[in-house]
């Protein structure tokens, strides 16, 4: 068995940086080119066009800094927990500017800050399961300190593509990449995986019956499930 990477603190902090970058680089950009457009009297014809075009870009851009905000970022300097109708009011920015709709069953409930983060990466590997449209469901069970996060995604028929796992999610997730190392463009699911270790939770991803799943339950309730099997 692989062992799990430990990345410095310095590499994780800089990789999440690259990530929030490449996120930001085009939409940023396209503001930029509206106002260039907007800028030129030549261009006038094309003036509503590039109107729409910043308004497009800046719904964008609010929506993955909301996200990072929340899910990498400390999120909130006035204590440990947070609310999940703030993790309900960032996801449904970002599913704005996601192809696929989102179904909510969350309930008002405070988590503690890192399993807020853990629930919100795990949101958005869902909604990469169904890259060109579908339907994602977020959910949480359980007794307080004992959550069960739960997410399913199916993608929509009409656009004949099929629900897909990330590509190299899973070995991410479980901190030993099929590549043998992390970089920029894996650091979001292996943060998740890092999340879940530090949460005391074990991650389970997969397809079954062209519904994709992942869920991320507490160990000691996983243990306890475990048992009966195990003396059978």
């Amino acid at each position: 068995m692989a062992d799990i990477i430990d990345l410095k603190a310095t590499d994780l902090a800089a990789m999440l940086c690259s990530r929030v970058c490449h996120d930001l680089i085009n939409p940023i950009g396209a503001i930029g080119n509206g106002l260039e457009v907007l800028g030129d009297p030549a261009q006038t014809e094309m003036a509503d066009g590039a109107r729409d075009l910043i308004a497009s870009a800046a719904r964008q851009s609010r929506a993955k800094l909301e996200f990072a905000r929340l899910a990498y970022g400390a999120s909130s300097t006035s204590g440990t927990d947070i609310d999940t109708r703030e993790c309900e009011r960032v996801a449904r920015i970002l599913f704005e500017i996601e192809k696929a709709d989102l179904e909510w069953s969350v309930p008002l409930i405070l988590l503690p800050k890192h399993k807020a983060k853990l629930f919100m990466n795990m949101l958005l590997i869902a909604a990469m399961s169904v890259p060109r449209g579908g339907q994602v469901t977020a959910a949480i069970s359980g007794d307080a300190g004992h959550e069960k996060f739960e997410f399913h995604s199916k993608s929509d028929p009409e656009k004949r593509q099929k629900t897909l796992i990330p590509s190299g999610a899973a070995g991410l997730l479980a901190g030993t990449p099929d590549e043998g190392f992390v970089d920029a463009r894996g650091i979001q699911p292996f943060y998740t995986g890092l999340l879940a270790r530090m949460t005391d939770m074990d991650i389970a991803i997969g397809i079954e019956n062209d519904v994709f799943y992942f869920t991320a339950t507490p160990q000691a309730a996983a243990e306890v499930t475990e048992e009966p099997v195990q003396s059978v």
